[in-house]
This record gives C-alpha cells, sequence and structure tokens, in this order.
C-alpha cells in the first residue's frame, strides 16, 4: 500500500469518525416492541423524482415522503394510551396541542390544511440536528418550548391528528433544513445501504420486513377496513349459528405476492380456502377475509392459516385459532 493511499484511508477514516461522533444516536420514538405492538408503515421517499422508493429500494413509502411512520395496530391500541418518546437529547424548539383526533377519511384533507403535522412537537439537537413528531393524541403533548428533555423521555401520545388516516407517529429527521433518512443517513443514489441513526441495541431496528400481519382475527360478522381500524372486529368473536369468517390485515406486500387465507374446523377438516391473484402493484395494506355461511359448528378449536408467496416462496405466515363451547 501506497503512503498515498494510507493517507487517502485515514483521511476517510477520520471524516467517517467525525460524521458518526456529530450524528445523534436515535431511541425508538414510541414506548413500544417494534414488530410487536408498533411497526414501520411508511420509509423515507429517497427517490428525487415523481417516483418513490425507500432506502433498500423497496415500496414501502410515497412519494415525497419526508420522515418515518411508525404505526400501532388500530384505534384500541390508540385509546390505551403509547407514549411518544424523545428520540435524542435535546431542546424542545416548537410544540402544538389542541387538534382533534379525527382520520383526514372523515374530515377531507383541506380541514387540515396548513396543519397536516397536526399536534406536533420539535426537538433541536447538537450539531444542527433536530427531530419533529406529528400526530400525537389532543391534549397530550407534556413538555414546552425551551424545556431540556432526554433520550427516552416521554413528550406525549401517538394520536390521530393532522394528515393522517391511521394512529401513528411521524418522525422526521433533519440536520439544518435537510431531511436524513435515519435508516440510511449517507445513503447514495444507487440505493447502497446507508448509515443508520438508531441505536443498535433497539430489537428489530436492523430489521427491514418485506411484509408483515398487522391485524387478525374471527368473527360471526361481515368485517370492514374501518371495523379493523377502530378495533370494534375484536369485539364479534364466533357463535354456534352465524357466519364463520377469519380476516387479515397485512402491511407491506409486494407486487406479485400471492395470498391465502385456509380456516380448518376442530376435526382438521378444511372449511374453507381462499386465494387472492398475484398483486398487480405493490400495497402499503391489504385486508382479506374468508368463511362459510352459519351452520351448526362443532365444539372446539377452529384454526386459520395465513399465507404469503412470492416468487414461489413463502414470505410471510401467520396462524390463529377461535374456540367454540
Amino acid at each position: 500500500m501506497t503512503k498515498h493511499l494510507r493517507y487517502l484511508l485515514l483521511v476517510a477514516m477520520q471524516a467517517a469518525i467525525a460524521r458518526a461522533a456529530a450524528s445523534p444516536i436515535l431511541q425508538l420514538p414510541l414506548d413500544c416492541s417494534l414488530g410487536r405492538d408498533c411497526f414501520v408503515q411508511n420509509y423515507v421517499d429517497e427517490d428525487a423524482s415523481d417516483e418513490a422508493h425507500d432506502y433498500r429500494c423497496g415500496a414501502r413509502t410515497y412519494d415525497r415522503h419526508n420522515g418515518t411512520d411508525f404505526r400501532i395496530p388500530n384505534m384500541v391500541a390508540q385509546a390505551a394510551g403509547v407514549r411518544v418518546l424523545a428520540a435524542a437529547d435535546g431542546v424542545i424548539a416548537r410544540t402544538r396541542d389542541g387538534m382533534e383526533d379525527i382520520s383526514t377519511r372523515a374530515t377531507g384533507r383541506n380541514a387540515v390544511k396548513g396543519k397536516e403535522c397536526g399536534n406536533g412537537i420539535v426537538i433541536t439537537h447538537k450539531d444542527g440536528w433536530s427531530t419533529q413528531y406529528c400526530h400525537l393524541a389532543k391534549g397530550s403533548v407534556s413538555v414546552h418550548t425551551s424545556q431540556t428533555v432526554v433520550a427516552g423521555q416521554p413528550i406525549g401520545l401517538v394520536g390521530l391528528s393532522g394528515d393522517t388516516e391511521f394512529p401513528h407517529v411521524h418522525l422526521t429527521v433533519r440536520r439544518g433544513d435537510v431531511v436524513v433518512d435515519p435508516f440510511a443517513e449517507s445513503q447514495s443514489k444507487s440505493c447502497e445501504l446507508g448509515t443508520s441513526l438508531w441505536n443498535p441495541r433497539i430489537p428489530n431496528i436492523g430489521n427491514y420486513p418485506r411484509g408483515e400481519v398487522l391485524n387478525f382475527g374471527f368473527s360471526s360478522e361481515q368485517v370492514s377496513m374501518s371495523q379493523i381500524e377502530t378495533g370494534e372486529a375484536t369485539k364479534h368473536g364466533i357463535a354456534r349459528n352465524l357466519p364463520l369468517l377469519a380476516y387479515v390485515r397485512a402491511i407491506g406486500l409486494e407486487k406479485g405476492d400471492e395470498q391465502f387465507l385456509q380456516i380448518t374446523d376442530p376435526t382438521g377438516a378444511s372449511l374453507v380456502e381462499a386465494t387472492i391473484p398475484p398483486l398487480e402493484n405493490a400495497k402499503a395494506e391489504f385486508f382479506m377475509t374468508a368463511g362459510k355461511r352459519e351452520s351448526q359448528w362443532l365444539n372446539g378449536t377452529y384454526r386459520a392459516t395465513y399465507s404469503v408467496k412470492r416468487a414461489g416462496q413463502t414470505v410471510l405466515s401467520k396462524e390463529f385459532t377461535a374456540e367454540l363451547r
């Protein structure tokens, strides 16, 4: 190795160390277990054109999305209260509270024009970094301007305020005025992996799930997407002389994915097998249900098995049961 090459490598290493030292180490902004009771719905859009792709060149984003959406399963979880946490030490720069928790599916987006973030907080950090937290619950913001906070400190609750249709926190990370993807800070345009700003001790933070099951269950009534979002679907249960249905909502499905849902009775016999044809496009979320009309159902355990095949391989599966006594 020549002296010149060693010098260049040394400069590159020093620059990387300096950049790492200047970058904040982020904690999860929700008090939850990632992949179990909270999920990444959308990542930062890395594409500067009218197209969109996330930091892994996947479709788990949309055009000009400037943050990471950490969502919770439904409004039942939101009503129970999920704490929003400061992602790093800093000082509260701005807050907003008082906006209603209501989906823009009901109000229309014009109702929140100019206040799309909803109830929110901006925290400034060292070296020009900042984090912004959007869609907090009305009346939950628990910090004030100029207050010093530490990483992991509760600052509010997950809500449904501003321009959103599901309960989540939209986290935007910036250095100065530039949006930075916390999963890939220094990513090149070729979709090579960049530098993660996340604390590597956060369970599952390094995973990139190519599909996840968000909600599932059995019901004796037809189930809609809105009932899944509100949690109403979980109250239905099954009954002897009523229809028997199973439902699943998955997120992060890809073009070409095939979905299957089977229900078996307590003897193991198949009651119903449903198939969704290959998806024509990637889906941020997809709702599937299958069932059978009313009958004198047997006592015992009913089992549903949901699976997703991608290029002939099973990449996602979920099994769940319901008891009839």
